[in-house]
């Protein structure tokens, strides 16, 4: 009985990769002959533990080690990762947990969670005779801690640096860059449903942008256009490299112990924090990137010189200027948090010369929350007062220039062409 339902096990499992395997590429997979992903499976046999990725092709694949969380990573090219959602959760062995994603364009990324210290062996890959398609084996040998600090120093983690979309310069209009939270390898906080914190914002972010292209009076750009990783020094660089005149970055918070907690919160960047739970949440954002894989964001260095200071200053004026505008549009349409506008030392709020504003719509943790966030009704409110706090803070500053510049030029909202 038992041999018979393995068998049945094994023709279904057959059936199901042939079926994936066969499905048709997305256009930009296609094009791109990007590898689909369709099953991860962990094994774990003494101090030694597997896990085997069934692909549609044949990838190469780098892994390096780091430590402080101990964690291996592998880098492939371009992957369509089409795995059950519950697939990364699971433990065994030295695993504690696994991610995956889009690191970069044209790159994506696993990150292992070590449950205790291990090196990665050579990574095999077999091609299955019955259906063609491709097992990539990755093993994992428990260590001590010394042998794998030696292993984690002697591996180079730098990736090739993004680059930043290129931005008209002759176009009057104020430049306008969003930014999702999280992305690719990072989820960012997790829901009890399994729902991503880094899917909600994304969906969140399209949504405002296509409300502000709408009205024609702003250019619009995005830090991330797809489920892809980006660096958050890098999302910095990407606003103050287009010469932005307005950065919002959009997040939802996750508190499991207590899942009364709810509401938005609007954070401006500051050296101190407003309140402890501040600080630990900027402390939480700040380590995306070694969540993803990466080098932590080192903090942008103190000001020393008084010209860059004061620009500084005025920049988080403008900051909280616009943070004011929109909890006042805010309100009516949202519930808001306790103290909906506070101040952290958050990576992405570090830009001297762009006013820069986080904002958390809400709580993953709670349930009332959570459905609002998913609620299309109800993002399409929000993402309506959120265009008009922009419109009221443009309108505002009808003749200056970027903060510290020394010139000053309009900022006007641009006539709608016809």
């Amino acid at each position: 009985m038992l041999g018979r339902v393995q068998l049945i096990r094994s023709a279904l499992f057959g059936l199901a990769a042939t079926l994936a395997l066969a499905l048709p590429l997305r256009a930009q997979d296609s094009e791109r002959g990007s590898a689909v992903a369709i099953a991860a499976d962990l094994s774990s046999q003494g101090a030694q533990s597997k896990l085997t990725l069934t692909l549609s092709k044949v990838v190469e694949a780098r892994a390096f080690i780091m430590e402080r969380p101990d964690r291996v990573v592998i880098d492939l090219p371009e992957v369509n990762f089409q795995l059950d959602s519950d697939s990364g959760r699971r433990r065994d062995g030295v695993v504690q947990s696994f991610r995956y994603g889009l690191f970069a364009p044209g790159r994506s990324r696993i990150v292992i969670d070590l449950a205790s210290p291990a090196t990665v062996g050579r990574i095999d890959t077999v091609t299955r005779p019955r259906d063609g398609a491709v097992l990539m084996t990755i093993p994992l040998q428990r260590v001590d801690r010394d042998t794998f600090r030696k292993a984690a120093a002697s591996s180079d983690p730098r990736p090739a640096p993004a680059q930043a979309a290129k931005t008209s310069n002759t176009d009057p209009r104020p430049l306008i860059v969003i930014d999702a939270g999280h992305g690719g390898t990072d989820p960012g906080a997790i829901a009890s449903t399994g729902v991503f914190e880094k899917d909600i914002v994304f969906g969140f972010a399209q949504d405002l942008a296509e409300k502000l292209n709408a009205a024609g009076r702003y250019r619009v750009q995005m830090t991330r256009d797809r489920d892809v990783f980006v660096p958050l020094n890098e999302r910095v660089r990407i606003a103050r490299e287009a010469k932005a005149d307005l950065f919002i970055s959009i997040h939802a918070d996750s508190i499991s112990s207590a899942p009364q907690v709810r509401g938005a919160t609007i954070y401006t960047g500051s050296e101190k924090a407003t309140d402890a739970e501040s600080a630990k949440l900027a402390e939480r954002e700040n380590r995306a990137d070694a969540a993803a894989g990466a080098e932590a964001a080192e903090a942008t260095p103190d000001i020393a010189d008084i010209l860059q200071e004061l620009t500084l200053r005025e920049t988080r004026g403008f900051s909280s200027s616009f943070a004011r505008n929109l909890m006042g549009q805010l309100a009516p349409v949202m519930e808001m948090s306790t103290k909906p506008h506070r101040e952290a030392r958050f990576v992405v709020l570090r830009s001297p010369d762009v006013p820069s504003v986080l904002v958390e719509l809400g709580y993953l943790s709670s349930k009332r929350d959570l459905e609002k966030l998913q609620a299309p009704e109800w993002r399409a409110g929000v993402t309506g007062s959120m265009a008009k706090a922009v419109e009221q803070f443009f309108a505002t500053r009808t003749s200056i220039g970027k903060p510290g510049s020394g010139t000053r030029r309009s900022a006007a909202i641009a006539p709608v062409s016809p």
